[in-house]
């Protein structure tokens, strides 16, 4: 049976049939149970504080007040997120004795504004920095379709919380896919908002120019509302857009070389769906994308703007940290502040020379990974987890380095590992994005 959606359980609260407090529990419970992931997939679980709040949730439904349709719904926070009174772990041992938050982060503040009932705080890829979801600390939560297979990163208890009902929404980060690609391997919905919209004060960094916050959830609407929450705009889930006549591209370059026989057939069989509804799918030269890889040759983003982050931390806890991310942040050392400069200008450059092309479409599509979710074995040594993290990354890079919004909705069919399709919108263009996703999900899930 399908999980519920948050529209789904707000009608429930309304009409009387659940309560803030029995969704709590459950989901407590969930948390609890030594036969599943829980003790994995949450670094912090705050019981007695959710089990406060869905009270209060429900005394205060009981006077008219609904704040929004958030309101006494479990939702979990990923790890890097400030909460006052506690230390900001970020998936690591290396902040254990850093000070507690003196505030909630905005994004925080404004789910308990909605009336959210954060449940605890999900583990993740240390410091973000990775695709894959491994936690050497805390250990790796396995994904819901098979748990021998990684959750995807860096969110990667964000994931597996929604999709094993430990929470019916979860707040995630994206700076080169970490929403989309948990989302995508374990078979749920990721929307990545262009990143201007959401403010990411009080959220440890990964990389400044690229770091978003975005949802995880079981709906496209799901999405939309916590989308609305975060960005503290009016919740409002856009109506469906009709699918016919609308014109998506596939970039034939780059991000759909080296797909997985199951991610590609699912792709196509998404597309041919689509088609049949009336929607132009072309093909498009967009060369472009090539360029990707050599612009990250003398240094990256986010190789830069982490180790400006972390090099006092580093020097003070630096064996602490997990041998596989330590590396990545150490590359950012080498890049001097010529070579940063000029992948500033070089981004900015692509940005305009790639929408030239792309704005005269709808969205742009493609698999949001080129695999499907790898197993532990398979990232067990250095040389295999850089493989696979470098391919699960590659298409959704492509939206942050562009500046653009994205979401992945699943397209396999049942009984097939979870394989997202991701549509591209142009910056700024997130609304129009969520409203062709409602209309594209149930067509093209298998």
């Amino acid at each position: 049976m399908a999980n519920p959606t948050l529209q789904q359980l707000a009608a429930d609260l309304a009409a009387g049939r659940t309560t803030s407090r029995r969704l709590t529990d459950e989901a407590l419970t969930r948390i609890d149970d030594p036969k599943g992931e829980g003790k994995r997939a949450f670094i912090k679980v705050w019981k007695a504080q959710a089990l406060a709040a869905a009270d209060a949730s429900d005394a205060l439904r009981k006077v008219g007040m609904v704040p929004s349709p958030l309101a006494g719904i479990p939702v979990s926070i990923k790890n890097l997120c400030d909460v006052a009174g506690e230390t900001t772990l970020a998936g690591s041992k290396a902040l254990d004795d850093a000070p507690p938050a003196k505030t909630d982060a905005p994004v925080v503040a404004r789910l308990r504004a909605a009336g959210a009932v954060i449940v605890g705080s999900t583990n993740m890829s240390e410091f973000a920095f990775s695709g894959v979801g491994f936690n050497p600390h805390y250990g790796t939560p396995g994904n819901p379709a098979d748990r021998t297979r990684v959750p995807g990163g860096s969110s990667a208890g964000a994931a597996v919380s929604v999709g094993d009902r430990m929470a019916v929404a979860a707040l995630g980060t994206d700076t080169g896919g970490s929403v989309r690609i948990p989302a995508a391997v374990c078979g749920i919905v990721g929307f990545k908002p262009t990143a201007r919209r959401v403010p990411i004060d009080g959220v440890v960094p990964l990389s400044t120019s690229l770091d978003s916050i975005g949802p995880l959830a079981n709906s496209v609407e799901c999405c939309a509302i916590v989308d609305a929450v975060f960005a503290a705009e009016p919740i409002h889930v856009p109506e469906a857009a009709p699918l016919a006549g609308l014109r998506f591209a596939i970039p034939k370059h780059f991000v759909m070389d080296d797909l997985d026989p199951i991610v590609a057939k699912a792709f196509e069989r998404a597309c041919k769906a689509l088609a049949a509804k009336g929607v132009r799918v072309e093909e498009i030269d967009l060369p472009q994308l090539n360029e990707l890889v050599t612009l990250g040759a003398r240094g990256t983003f986010a190789a830069a703007e982490a180790y400006a982050w972390h090099q006092k931390l580093i020097a003070r806890r630096g064996t602490d940290y997990d041998q596989l991310v330590y590396p990545r942040i150490m590359r950012g050392k080498e890049m001097g502040a010529a070579d940063y400069i000029d992948l500033l200008y070089a981004r900015a450059d692509l940005q305009k020379r790639v929408s030239a092309i792309t704005s005269n479409y709808d969205a742009v599509i493609m698999p949001t990974c080129a695999i499907v979710a790898p197993t532990l074995d398979e990232v067990s040594t250095p040389d295999g987890f850089t493989k696979k993290n470098i391919l699960l990354l590659r298409n959704t890079t492509v939206g942050n380095f562009l500046d653009r919004c994205a979401i992945s909705v699943p397209c396999h069919a049942a009984g097939e590992l979870p394989v997202g399709f991701m549509l591209m919108g142009e910056a700024m263009a997130d609304m129009r994005v969520l409203a062709m996703a409602r209309s594209v999900a149930p067509v093209v899930k298998g």
